[in-house]
């Protein structure tokens, strides 16, 4: 993947994460819908793992990518 001309290497997760967001176009995703994209079943997953997949996509792909929807969730950055 690239980003402003450069090459990204995204971890598995990061990548999972990003397609979850990129196959819902304008839709707001929960916490608890990109964790489940993110683990199989039964998985244990920390207090704030999507947050710091999320954080990691930021740095990668820059900051307005992901935009979070205070009390609902993520989305991809909307212009407007």
């Amino acid at each position: 993947m690239t980003a402003d001309g450069c090459e990204v290497t995204l971890s598995a997760r990061e990548y999972a994460l990003l397609q979850d967001l990129l196959s819902h176009p304008g839709h707001i995703r929960s916490r608890a819908q990109l964790e489940e994209s993110l683990y199989a079943w039964g998985d244990e997953t920390g207090s704030n793992t999507v947050e710091v997949y999320i954080h990691h996509l930021r740095k990668k792909l820059g900051a307005d990518f992901i935009r979070t929807v205070r009390g609902f969730g993520y989305q991809l950055g909307v212009e407007g």
